[in-house]
């Protein structure tokens, strides 16, 4: 791997709410880069979880694939322990600002940008739909895209909610997604990872069942 960097993720527990619902999940915190420093995407419920994984390594950025308050709980605790920066892309601030009115982002994300850490590049790639500045990180090194709850195993991301869209999200997966090479690993915001050529036969299932 380009600079011997890897990826290490854990499982947190908490809670998703939203529309005056609230819903129990597991979510997954994934941190790339090496034993001198790192970044991390998302930071849904549980700080000292997150800098266990971190463990002492310099964090680069706290990239938020989105802002539902279970990826970006405790990114503000966790860039006070860190001293990173939270980095949203600005479409997401109407949700962000339902979990975090007194607390703005440290900087934007945008389409194309591109983060560096231990030697390898993640590539921004705004993909709506799930949520407005829903945003999946692609690391062409390693061979892997970070897709949040854009997609999973099995499909897109729900999209019965406020702020998203079924045909946008459809849209996101099949031009920046699955055009990403076959073997691509797919690491999401919650369950097991995939691989974009597992899930690309399926398009057209997603598309006609509508989620």
């Amino acid at each position: 791997m380009t600079g011997g960097a890897r990826i290490d993720r854990a499982v947190t527990s908490g809670t998703f709410s939203l529309d005056g619902q609230t819903f129990d999940v597991d979510n997954n915190v994934w941190v790339l880069g090496d034993d001198a420093e790192c970044v991390v995407v998302d930071a849904p419920h549980d700080v000292a979880a997150i800098t266990g994984l971190v463990a002492g390594r310099r964090v680069v950025a706290i990239l938020a694939t989105h802002a539902h308050d279970d990826h970006v709980r405790v990114a503000p605790a966790l860039a006070e322990a860190t001293g990173a920066p939270v980095l949203l892309h600005p479409d997401d601030l109407p949700l962000w600002r339902l979990t975090h009115p007194d607390r703005e982002p440290d900087g934007p994300l945008a389409d194309g940008q591109v983060v560096e850490v231990a030697g390898t590049r993640l590539e921004v790639l705004h993909t709506p739909g799930h949520a407005p500045g829903a945003c999946c990180f692609h690391a062409p090194e390693l061979g892997a895209v970070f897709t949040g709850d854009t997609l999973f195993q099995g499909g897109p991301g729900a999209t019965g909610r406020s702020f998203s869209d079924f045909g946008v999200i459809v849209a996101s997966i099949r031009d920046r997604l699955l055009t990403l090479p076959p073997g691509t690993a797919v690491h999401t915001g919650h369950g097991e990872s995939t691989t974009i050529g597992a899930e690309k036969p399926h398009l057209q299932e997603w598309i006609r069942r509508g989620h």
